[in-house]
């Protein structure tokens, strides 16, 4: 991916040698994850682009093996990615995580079988506080309340609503012509842009299971940093 971490072959292999001479070290393995391939659209290319990775991770192996370097395991994959890492081979475990949630980036992908096609399950609830105008909605839920990083939220399952722009604690849901406008009070469900960042911003998950809540689960990491 060029962001951190050595360069497949030699380098690799130099750095898993000075952590197996380190008495306080010891080499795990590889992590193989490709974060740029996850939003790739096209099927197509996200598998080529894997193909490319487990290119590289089966040379690195194979000169940590003829170096006398054992490499227990290489991890790696994503949640738009990670039927390819199984068809290539090159992989011992596989670490997809967004596919529990699933966001609007995601959905963007292309999907074919035999690949999963996963629902969305995470939501953020939002209420409409003012109807400045016919064709517009404004609702309580901005940048506070969900990532905009990949992209605004949608509007689930209210065909004609956009969420078009936000704000600090406000967004703005335009109404297209001739579709059915949400009134003052009314809750709109938004599916996040990118789910990791939007759970960042909150304390608990209010868990629902055909419209009755069933469970709190407390976010540990919320805002952590370090």
């Amino acid at each position: 991916m060029h962001r951190c971490g050595v360069e497949p072959g030699e380098p690799a292999l130099a750095l898993a040698k000075a952590i197996a001479a380190s008495p306080n070290l010891r080499f795990a393995g590889l992590q193989a994850y490709q974060g740029r391939a996850q939003h790739i659209r096209s099927n197509e290319e996200r598998r080529a682009a894997i193909a490319a990775a487990a290119d590289a991770v089966r040379a690195t192996r194979s000169l940590l093996d003829k170096s006398g370097v054992p490499c227990p395991t290489v991890t790696g994959a994503g949640s738009g990615t990670f039927m390819f890492e199984v068809a290539q081979g090159a992989w011992d475990e596989i670490q997809p995580g967004s596919y529990v949630f699933m966001d609007r980036d995601y959905a963007r992908n292309e999907w074919a079988p035999p690949q999963p096609r996963f629902e969305h399950a995470l939501f953020v609830l939002a209420t409409v506080m003012s109807r400045p105008g016919p064709a517009l909605a404004v609702v309580d839920a901005g940048l506070k309340a969900s990532s905009v990083d990949s992209g605004m939220p949608g509007v689930w399952q209210r065909p004609g609503l956009s969420y078009t722009r936000a704000s600090d604690e406000h967004g703005w849901v335009e109404i297209a012509p001739g579709a059915p406008a949400p009134a003052l009070g009314d809750k709109l469900l938004l599916v996040p842009g990118h789910c990791d960042p939007t759970v960042n911003l909150y304390d608990w998950y209010v868990c629902v299971r055909r419209g009755v809540v069933e469970a709190l689960w407390s976010i540990s990491a919320r805002g952590a940093m370090t």
